[in-house]
Formats: structure tokens, C-alpha cells, sequence
């Protein structure tokens, strides 16, 4: 088991320390990166783009150790995430497009984006705070998921970048897509030193509203379009999770991971279990489920996830102020859009680790607290750190 380093690397992350790489081990012969050619940045100028008669831009903030991240103002969103591999070789480890029009896509709206103003799915769409009853628009069969057709992950948000920081803001006007409340958004980038990358989230609504943000990158380890997510290396620190019914809604039951297929407590390759002939994962063609956080701290934050690949040596560490995160492995990925590098969104190509709150927790009274009163602050960060080994 891995196990946490409980304090330097923290503070690390939350100052935003110098530090250096870690230690590297020898590799001889290794294979670097299966991307046939070394990622690059997406050309700004190319990227640009009028959509809802607003500008939309890309940002790019970088490191003295080699890792850069692209960022757009359509939907907050990651377009690319540049980390080295073993062998020192730039790897895009985030799927993305080449041109700001190519988000513009209701058919695959979610690649990278920020999510919300309540992320996953509500239940029947509907919504109940105190006494008051709210419909909302239902895009994922009969429920709500992230926020609606046109949440925030369609919005042209506003952006400044300071230094090693772009913060977005968007004000979210009252009942769009049915959820109440003006609800001003703030998402921060902030790119740190250490190769870690830090997301803070805060919201705020003149209603009392439910608040679940989140981002919704797709990843690949071993670089965009690089093939199956299957041999990656996954460990969750979580000691149950939440089952869902046929259209992918928590039951509301907390159940122990334990001899089940989502037992990721040890590292295993995600896709060792992930045929395994149970319900849950014919239910989301795969895993598609919150994780509830067994509460391993890091300096006050939740250990939330690992993941190794298995041909850059490319690690992902997240920790988060969440309880929960939802794993999802690429099941409904099917070549419907083409990314950055020419390559197709292939099944099961990306992974998606996203720390929030539990899916249609509003309606859960045993589910932790997502409703915010009026002028309520609603406060998250996760960080994403990245090395070798």
C-alpha cells in the first residue's frame, strides 16, 4: 500500500514550495511515451474563437520542471495537462481539442470542463429545499447530470491570470436550467512548482441552493490517445461506495468495497475486475460510481486517489477537500470526437477521477450536506500532483 507523506508533501502543495523532482529511477530501455509524436502546446491564435458573441481564449501557465497546462474560458476547462515522463519526455496526460469550437458540443460537452452548479446527477431532476420544489431540465435520461444542457460547461466565463494563476468567474443567473439563485462562480488554476496542480472552487447564491463543483478532465497516463486506461494502476482510498440503480443514482446505501469489484483499497489495474459479471458494473457499462473517502489525511485533506501507468511511469496523486470522488473509466467513450494529437476518443482510452460531493445528495438525508443557504460560501479545493516512478 502506498502509503501518504504526511507533511512535506502537503505543505508543499499548499505553498507552492520549490522543490525537485523526485528521485528517478533507472529505466533502461523503458518505453517513454506511446504518443508517436512529443506533445505539444495548442497554438493559442488557432484556438481563439467568438462563441455566444464572447471571446474565447486559451491561457498557458508553466513550470521550472517541465509541466505546463492549458486553460480556456469556455467552461473553466483544461484543454491540456504537459507533464514529464520516466524518460523526461513531454506527455499530455489530458484529452482535449485543438480549436475552442470543437467544445461547442452537445453530444460531448464534458471533456475537461468545470461542472456544475451541482455536479453528477439529481434524481428525476427534481429538487426539494425546505419547502420549496424546483424542476430541472433533465440531459441524462430521466435525471439531471452536471448542472443541465447548458450549465456552466457551455459558458463563456471571464478569466484574469496573475503569475502561475488563472481565475475564472461566471455569475450563473437565477433558474437556469432550473436550479434557484444568482450563483457567482470562482474557479483557480493555480500551477505550482512542484509539477501539482491546484483547483480552488467557491460559489455563492442570493437563494438557498445545492453546490457541487468539480472538474471533469479525462485522463490518459500515458498520454492522449495512447490506448487503453485498463492497464493503469489504480488505488482509492475509500472503504465503500455508493451503488446505483439502472440509470445510474445512488440507492442511498453506503456499501463496504470489500471483496467486490471496487476494492481499490490495494493497487490493482483497472481493468482486473472490470468484466467481472455484477450488476453495478453492467449498470455503468463499466465503472462509473462515487467512492466514499475514507478520510487518510494529508495536513487536512482527504487522500482521495493514485494512479500509476504502466508504460510512462507517470503518477497521479489527488487529494481533495471532498468526500467523495467518482470513477469513471471511459465506458461510453466511442469515437464520436477527434483530440488534439489526431487521434479518436477510443473506449475506454481516458479515465475521469472527479473529487465532489455524492451524487443526488440532495436528496439523500444520510448523503453529506449540498444545500447552501443564501450568501453561504461554498468552499473546495482539490489538487492534482504529479511525478514518476
Amino acid at each position: 500500500m502506498h502509503t501518504p507523506k504526511i507533511g512535506t508533501l502537503a505543505l508543499l502543495l499548499l505553498l507552492g514550495a520549490s522543490c525537485q523532482p523526485p528521485a528517478q529511477k533507472n529505466h533502461a530501455g523503458a518505453s517513454s511515451t506511446t504518443n508517436s509524436t512529443t506533445a505539444k502546446l495548442v497554438d493559442s491564435s488557432s484556438f481563439a474563437a467568438l462563441i455566444d458573441q464572447k471571446k474565447v481564449s486559451l491561457y498557458t501557465l508553466k513550470n521550472d520542471q517541465g509541466m505546463s497546462v492549458q486553460l480556456s474560458n469556455f467552461g473553466a476547462r483544461i484543454v491540456g495537462l504537459i507533464v514529464p515522463d520516466r524518460n523526461q519526455n513531454p506527455t499530455d496526460v489530458v484529452l482535449g481539442f485543438p480549436k475552442a469550437e470543437m467544445y461547442n458540443n452537445p453530444e460531448e460537452p464534458f471533456f475537461g470542463t468545470i461542472v456544475g452548479p451541482y455536479g453528477n446527477r439529481i434524481a428525476q431532476g427534481k429538487l426539494t429545499i425546505g419547502n420549496n420544489s424546483y424542476d430541472l431540465v433533465k440531459n441524462d435520461g430521466p435525471n439531471t447530470l452536471h448542472g443541465g444542457a447548458k450549465g456552466v460547461h457551455f459558458a463563456v466565463w471571464d478569466a484574469k491570470q496573475e503569475n502561475n494563476s488563472v481565475q475564472f468567474t461566471y455569475l450563473l443567473p437565477d433558474k437556469n436550467e432550473g436550479f434557484p439563485g444568482n450563483i457567482k462562480l470562482t474557479v483557480t488554476y493555480t500551477l505550482l512548482p512542484n509539477n501539482s496542480l491546484r483547483i480552488d472552487y467557491q460559489a455563492i447564491s442570493d437563494k438557498e441552493t445545492a453546490l457541487n463543483l468539480t472538474n471533469h478532465a479525462y485522463f490518459n497516463l500515458n498520454g492522449e490517445g495512447a490506448g487503453t486506461i485498463e492497464n493503469h494502476t489504480l488505488q482509492l482510498f475509500a472503504d465503500h461506495y455508493t451503488p446505483v440503480d439502472s440509470t445510474l443514482i445512488p440507492t442511498g446505501i453506503l456499501e463496504s468495497v470489500a471483496g467486490t469489484a471496487f476494492d481499490f483499497r490495494q493497487p490493482k489495474a483497472i481493468g482486473k475486475s472490470i468484466q467481472d459479471n455484477t450488476i453495478q458494473l453492467q449498470y455503468g457499462k463499466g465503472y462509473d460510481h462515487n467512492f466514499v473517502l475514507n478520510k487518510t489525511q494529508v495536513d487536512g485533506y482527504n487522500y482521495a486517489a493514485r494512479v500509476v501507468a504502466d508504460q510512462t511511469g507517470i503518477v497521479m496523486d489527488i487529494y481533495s477537500k471532498e468526500p467523495g470522488i467518482q470513477f469513471y473509466s471511459g465506458n461510453f467513450m466511442n469515437e464520436k470526437v477527434t483530440l488534439k494529437n489526431g487521434k479518436k476518443d477510443s473506449f475506454r482510452t481516458a479515465f475521469c477521477l472527479e473529487p465532489q460531493n455524492f451524487p443526488d445528495a440532495p436528496n439523500h438525508k444520510n448523503f453529506p450536506n449540498s444545500i447552501y443557504k443564501a450568501n453561504q460560501l461554498y468552499s473546495s479545493t482539490s489538487i492534482y500532483h504529479f511525478s514518476v516512478e
